[in-house]
């Protein structure tokens, strides 16, 4: 009897234990619970926590996934409005907003990334197609179109995706290159462009640089000028300056004066190498031999070496 008893008691354990599998869900933050009774939705559940259902078949509990994701959209080739062919490599992050519209119009994870490669495909094709290829590669932050083209094609996306329960949170390219084939061409082509500006450089520093030897030598010019204007007054002053005091000094003792002039002349013409042939009476000979100049006795020629 006792053996009977527990088998019981284990049986209606064990069924109370099904019995609350199947009525009872959990519903976890990740995600979010839609209640189909015989295949029609019933009711959505988004908040965590445990919920009650029938038990089945009569109500089951599909789930679907919140959180957010990422969807690497394959390399593909477009045109820019140029006429220029690039290959970009893009990725969108979405997730579903609203689960029971989600499961009614693309039913999983791989149905929704289907409908948003064609999305994305379309939206950059049309975007890419309005801008030049110079606006999306380029140095000048003036210039650079490519942040605005890819907030255009975010927001179209997230507007397209919208009516499939699902949101597109942003959108990035992860490479933005040229077709294999036309790689060669196209850095040939930077290649001359660069050199071109190379060129410009060169050329506008080159005449820069004249223009600066230009001014520098004007301004040397003036400079020298300036010092030579300087220098000849001052030459003049000084020698009306010497002038005026040799005027002065033989004014004061012309004799005096006449004596010192002597000297400093047998000093500019006379040194040990000099031969000085002269009258007796010369002036010059006035202070070697006064004697001679004063008795006026006249020789015909005198030598006199210091």
């Amino acid at each position: 009897m006792r053996r009977p008893f527990q088998l019981a008691i284990v049986g209606l354990i064990a069924l109370a234990f099904l019995a609350t599998s199947l009525v009872f869900f959990q519903v976890d933050a990740t995600e979010a619970a839609i209640v189909t009774q015989f295949g029609n939705p019933v009711r959505v559940v988004t908040e965590p926590g445990l919920n009650v259902k029938l038990p089945d078949p009569f109500q089951m509990v599909t789930r679907v996934n919140t959180q957010l994701r990422v969807y690497s959209l394959p390399q593909t080739e477009f045109l820019t409005s140029d006429k220029k062919n690039i290959v970009t490599e893009a990725y969108a992050t979405w997730k579903v907003t609203d689960p029971l519209n989600f499961l009614k119009t693309v039913r999983d994870v791989p149905g929704a990334e289907t409908r948003l490669a064609d999305i994305l495909a379309a939206e950059l094709g049309a975007a890419l197609g309005q801008v030049e290829l110079g606006n999306l590669v380029t140095v000048s932050s003036t210039q650079l179109k490519l942040p605005q083209m890819l907030s255009n094609v975010t927001e179209g996306a997230r507007a397209r995706t919208s009516q499939y329960g699902f949101e597109v949170g942003d959108v990035r390219l992860k490479q933005l290159t040229f077709p294999a084939a036309n790689l060669t061409s196209v850095y040939q082509r930077m290649k001359a462009e660069r050199e071109a500006i190379a060129r410009q450089f060169r050329s506008e520093g080159t005449e820069q640089a004249s223009k600066i030897r230009a001014d520098a030598d004007r301004q040397k010019a003036e400079i020298l000028a300036k010092a030579s204007e300087q220098s000849a007054k001052i030459r003049g002053d000084a020698d009306a300056e010497a002038i005026k005091i040799y005027a002065e000094a033989f004014q004061r003792d012309p004799e005096f004066y006449g004596f010192i002039r002597t000297l400093q002349s047998y000093e500019k013409f006379v040194d040990k190498n000099t031969t000085l042939i002269l009258p007796a009476n010369s002036a010059l000979l006035k202070y070697l031999n006064p004697a001679t100049v004063t008795s006026g006795s006249a020789q015909p020629d005198a030598q006199q070496k210091p």
